[in-house]
């Protein structure tokens, strides 16, 4: 039988308190549009049970609140919309929806999937230059990991993974896997919160980039996979915390 246990737990019904106000960066800044930024500062909120289910998200209040226009925050909130975090209801607008742990799974095996794709493609594919590259990214990160710096390596696993979708040479499925991830990227950012566990998402990913360098295609896909399914558990055991 299907699990259908809600992401949201009893004190999840009471009223909201007003999440903090955040500084939006000049797009120049950090490669982001003020909506890109927007986009990710409120999923953010919403993961971290900072913005409640049930909570409106009135774009006049928000623009406001992000000295932006209500341009950029009615983009963010259609690509919420689109990752299952915002529902648009009739007389209320945007409100944080609850997804489903059911949802969630779902979300992430399929991204699991493509991703294994690619990491699969990377094996037989990838170019002397771009296995250099790969080993130098890795070796970032490492550096990252013993410094104990969680916003330098989360920036670094988005390019790892970004890295291996273009590295895989299908076009197609480096599109398909970044509009994936967009979908998921909150609840993927959320898991470094959790205890050990950029120690972790580093030896996985070595795992999968010593399968890319000897050519393994199988067990680049599988470790991949593994990769995956551990950052839904971490993200889970995050959740589950709050």
């Amino acid at each position: 039988m299907a699990r259908t246990r809600s992401l949201e737990r009893p004190e999840d019904r009471r009223p909201a308190p007003a999440a903090p106000r955040h500084v939006v960066r000049q797009p120049g800044q950090s490669g982001l549009t003020h909506a890109e930024r927007l986009r990710a500062e409120l999923a953010d909120d919403i993961v971290c049970g900072r913005l409640q289910p049930g909570t409106a998200l009135d774009e006049t209040t928000l623009a406001a609140r992000f000295g932006v226009s209500r341009t950029p925050v009615r983009e963010a909130l259609r690509e919420l919309a689109a990752s299952g975090l915002v529902v648009h209801r009739a007389h209320r607008g945007a409100v944080v929806t609850a997804l489903t742990e059911d949802r969630l799974t779902e979300m992430f095996v399929v991204m699991a999937e493509l991703e294994a794709l690619a990491a699969g493609f990377c094996a037989i594919v990838m170019t002397p230059a771009e296995r250099r590259e790969l080993m130098g990214i890795q070796e970032e990160a490492e550096a990252l990991v013993r410094a104990g710096d969680l916003a330098g390596y989360t920036d670094a696993n988005d390019r790892f993974h970004a890295f291996l979708y273009i590295a895989s040479h299908n076009e197609f499925l480096a599109e398909t896997a970044l509009s994936v991830r967009r979908r998921v990227s909150a609840f993927r950012r959320a898991q470094f919160r959790t205890l050990g566990r950029l120690q972790l998402s580093h030896q996985e990913h070595d795992r999968v980039v010593q399968a890319i360098l000897r050519g393994d295609r199988d067990g680049a896909s599988r470790d991949m996979r593994n990769h995956l399914d551990s950052v839904r558990q971490s993200f889970m055991v995050f959740h589950d915390g709050l």
